[in-house]
């Protein structure tokens, strides 16, 4: 099945890639590996969750932004890539802000690993770090990056 089949089956459209905040693009390509640059949760263009997890927003809100991250990680990989071309989701970093107790930020990156299995199955299991830090940019509670792999041609 095609991953736009599997996009529409799951209710989801890949937006255009968020532009960049500062001096970068939002993803690289390098050979048959593309490496995006942390992509904040927007939603057109808004920014829906602000703060810290588990002061100002929830670990279940949270999860949802870390979900909309993964979705603004695949839009910066169709800027240099078609995503019908992804072979394997290989790594996946997430960035939590909150406060230095909580130690929920696996669950909470969940929300964007989970999505890639759900859109690629098997090929959406990837290796994956979840790094809970003070801040992130624009004050929002979760930033995720990944890197993919393409298929040969």
């Amino acid at each position: 099945m095609s991953i736009a089949k599997r996009l529409e089956e799951l209710g989801i459209e890949i937006p255009p890639a968020v532009k960049p905040v500062a001096a970068y693009v939002p993803a690289v390509r390098v050979g048959d590996y593309v490496y995006t640059s942390g992509q904040l949760p927007a939603i057109n263009g808004e920014l829906p969750y602000i703060g810290k997890v588990d002061t100002d927003v929830t670990p279940e809100d949270a999860y949802k932004a870390a979900r909309n991250c993964g979705i603004n990680c695949l839009a910066a990989v169709s800027t240099v890539a078609d995503i019908e071309d992804i072979e394997q989701i290989v790594k996946v970093t997430g960035f939590v802000a909150s406060s230095p107790d909580f130690s929920g930020a696996p669950a909470v990156v969940n929300g964007a690993s989970e999505l890639f299995v759900e859109i690629f199955g098997d090929k959406g299991a990837h290796a994956r770090s979840a790094i809970g830090v003070a801040s992130l940019p624009l004050n929002v509670p979760v930033e995720v990056e990944m890197i993919v792999k393409l298929k040969s041609k």
